[in-house]
């Protein structure tokens, strides 16, 4: 019974930032059939793919085509991934389906967006991040730029926009009756999530030069440490209490450090010198009570481990997969992590 319980979702198969976004709505209550070719999308993923069920069907076909456009008839919201023109040439495009059911919400996720002179073009993660200047910004001074995985792109800019323009749209349906496209463009919301920075640059409070990025890793008070046993900690003491705290628990308060930039080599080195002496967990358990800001760097197998994580069921087990439950958590109408259903091979699949 969460809080979307009610709302009918048709997921068009892709990878990445669609798949993630049906997921949180289906996590939520949502009602998701996704719809598939046969042989699926090549990256079948048991956690990502949780919550609907799977109709299979060759939208290139008439029949395919008809049973699409039924599915989206009795439909809240479509998602889809594909690039420019493609739903267009399928005839399942948002005017063909927006005039037969014009209280739709059609969700469309691409890299570059539905306009502009890249829009055709193929990318990934990587070069959006890249466009944007947020790739240029991580990794270390004199060294290639590091994608940071795949987050900052596909779900941080894209996924998490794509979910918060269609409830949007479903908001303003309510005062309206009618729905809406909503361009979801994984550019526009990595530009967006670098606000932070370029609002700073003017005042010179940040800087997104690798070198003076006290948020990037140069900071020896914002960065990881190796330790004895080559596995690493993190420190966040940003603030100047908690940067104290750490001075005095690692037995440094006399030693002449700081957190002026002027500073950062010398303070690194020492800090580095550190942490080398003992294992991670010494560190760990040194700062477990503490606002230093000390945390493990744990792997994702670690993670599911953790004694907050595992306190706040961060994690469940679920058809023997540890996965992340549902997120966020609303107090009246709690979220529910169903499973991934049987995949049905169907030209008619019934109406939602």
């Amino acid at each position: 019974m969460g809080a979307l319980t009610g709302l009918r979702v048709v997921e068009f198969a892709g990878i990445g930032p669609g798949p993630h976004c049906a997921m949180m709505l289906a996590d939520h209550g949502a009602e998701v059939i996704r719809i598939d070719r046969e042989g699926g999308n090549g990256w079948p993923n048991p956690i990502m793919d949780r919550g609907r069920i799977t109709m299979t069907l060759d939208i290139r076909t008439d029949a395919g085509r008809t049973a699409a456009l039924d599915q989206c008839d009795r439909a809240d919201v479509v998602i889809e991934g594909f690039r420019p023109g493609v739903m267009e040439r399928l005839g399942l495009g948002p005017e063909v389906v927006l005039a037969r059911n014009p209280a739709l919400v059609y969700g469309r996720m691409t890299g570059w967006g539905q306009d502009g002179p890249l829009a055709r073009r193929a990318g990934h993660d990587i070069n959006y991040i890249a466009l944007t200047g947020a790739l240029d910004a991580i990794g270390e001074p004199g060294r290639r730029a590091i994608p940071p995985l795949n987050l900052v792109g596909d779900f941080g800019g894209g996924s998490m926009f794509l979910a918060f323009g269609i409830l949007a749209a479903l908001w303003e349906r309510e005062r309206s009756g009618q729905g809406q496209v909503v361009d979801a463009a994984i550019v526009d919301g990595v530009s967006h999530l670098m606000t932070m920075f370029t609002g700073l640059l003017p005042s010179g409070r940040l800087s997104l030069d690798r070198a003076h990025n006290m948020l990037g890793g140069s900071a020896p008070f914002y960065r990881t440490y190796k330790c004895a046993d080559d596995r690493e900690v993190a420190v966040g003491a940003i603030e100047p209490a908690f940067w104290s705290q750490l001075l005095d628990i690692l037995g440094l308060t006399d030693a002449g450090l700081s957190q002026r930039e002027q500073d950062w080599p010398k303070t690194t080195e020492t800090l580095e010198n550190t942490f080398l002496t003992a294992p991670r967990d010494h560190w760990i358990q040194l700062f477990r009570d503490t606002d230093a800001c000390v945390t493990p760097v744990l792997s994702a197998q670690e993670a599911t481990r953790d004694e907050h994580l595992t306190a706040r069921n961060t994690f469940i087990n679920q058809q023997n997969l540890p996965q992340a439950t549902a997120a966020p958590r609303l107090s009246r109408t709690p979220s529910d992590v169903l499973p991934v259903f049987s995949s049905m091979l169907s030209e008619s699949f019934p109406a939602l």
